[in-house]
């Protein structure tokens, strides 16, 4: 899947836990794409839930495409 951020199309880019930390507390979009179930047990202050299996065009046309967007699933390696 594509990001794309205003008229550009980037790749997405896999980033560490600590640089998530840094960009928590500004504007971006957070979605947790694991099941609802595990979504509600815990999950990141502000993240929305769009399970993976979900995960389409109709369920993220919600999002902004102009603010960045961190998509994760808790790993627990």
């Amino acid at each position: 899947m594509r990001a794309t951020h205003g008229s550009e199309e980037t790749m997405p880019i896999e980033i560490e836990v600590e640089a998530v930390q840094r960009l928590l507390g500004q504007d971006v979009q957070l979605i947790e794409v694991l099941p609802r179930a595990e979504y509600d047990a815990e999950h990141l202050p502000g993240a929305v839930s769009i399970p993976l299996k979900t995960l389409d065009q109709e369920t993220t046309a919600r999002l902004d495409p102009n603010r960045p967007t961190i998509v994760y699933c808790w790993d627990a390696q």
